[in-house]
């Protein structure tokens, strides 16, 4: 087995706040290969965007990083000095936002700023005169790369001008401009219509197909996880709860939150089958219960749920915090 090309260990991120310490990430392991697409999954308030934030570097006070480690090609990034991060973010690590209207500067044409970050970060760009052509020409083809019709005069326009959709291509061309070995998609398709959300889903595929880059999606939604992922993790409370191959993880969930979330996803095939939503909350951060983090809300809870739950590996490549999990099927 070679190294992973991103492995987070043990990760702990809080927020200082007037009621008290929020750990919103709490021990969180995971590895992303190369070449694969991995799942993040959980209700708001897991601690899926935090998690990956602090991969960018993106942790800023209130909040910070307690503990743990998160190593890039073997690079250490916690602690990493800001010159340092600023030339791994965009061009060997790129991120999009779950909302591509905010994320995109209304004041400045698409064109500036997809030239912004390729002028920063595209070291395989040419010197002197030559680097502003070759950018341009690469923005035009990531533009085009990503379905943007008429790429070369869109370029001057400004994202109101852009349909959601578009806007949505528009940040995924400036996040792969550079060719990251990493692309995390936080929410790719927020806000978007059905029909456009399966499209921003297949460019993702396809793009990283083309390339060979790895992808982390960040999503609530277990059927875009079952379509799309290698892998999956499932957050709550800001711990991992299950892992394992996407495949084996939805025809045989090993935590009840998994099989909650499960249950809760619409099956077009079976339209007359009843969805049954997890009852309650995820828990105040800053009060956690006892224990399972999951109990209050657990249709399966038993005395040993009471007790701290280990997240320990039951079957090659799955592991879970569970003490169901290795009960007979």
């Amino acid at each position: 087995m070679t190294e992973p090309l991103l492995s987070i260990a043990d990760l702990r991120v809080a927020f200082a706040t007037r009621q008290g310490l929020v750990r919103a990430v709490d021990g969180v392991s995971l590895d992303v290969r190369e070449g694969e697409c991995l799942g993040i999954v959980g209700e708001s308030g897991s601690g899926k965007s935090v998690t990956f934030a602090g991969v960018m570097g993106l942790i800023r006070p209130p909040g910070r990083i307690e503990g743990g480690s998160i190593r890039f090609e073997g690079r250490e990034l916690v602690g990493l000095d800001p010159q340092a991060y600023r030339r791994l973010r965009g061009r060997d690590i790129a991120m999009t936002l779950q909302d591509a209207q905010t994320s995109l500067n209304p004041a400045l044409t698409v064109g500036t700023q997809i030239l912004e970050v390729l002028l920063a970060h595209g070291d395989d760009l040419p010197s002197g005169r030559a680097r502003l052509r070759a950018a341009r020409q690469r923005a035009v083809d990531m533009m085009t790369l990503v379905g943007i019709p008429a790429a070369a005069r869109r370029l001057g326009d400004y994202p109101h001008q852009f349909s959601g959709g578009m806007r949505q291509r528009m940040m995924i061309a400036i996040a792969l401009s550079c060719r990251p070995k990493l692309l995390i998609a936080d929410e790719p398709t927020t806000a978007l219509d059905v029909t456009i959300q399966a499209q921003v889903l297949e460019l993702i595929a396809s793009i990283r197909a083309t390339l060979g880059m790895s992808v982390v999606l960040i999503t609530h939604d277990l059927g875009v996880v079952a379509e799309y992922c290698d892998r999956v993790a499932v957050l709550y409370a800001g711990q991992i709860v299950e892992s394992g191959p996407t495949a084996q993880v939805i025809s045989d969930p090993r935590h009840p939150y998994t099989a909650g979330l499960l249950r809760s996803v619409p099956v077009l095939s079976h339209l007359d089958r009843p969805i049954h939503p997890i009852e309650g909350q995820v828990p105040d951060l800053i009060d956690l219960p006892p224990g399972c983090r999951f109990l209050p809300r657990c249709p399966m809870a038993r005395t040993a749920c009471h007790n701290p739950v280990p997240f320990h590996a039951f079957a090659e490549g799955r592991a879970a915090r569970c003490v169901l999990a290795e009960a007979p099927r």
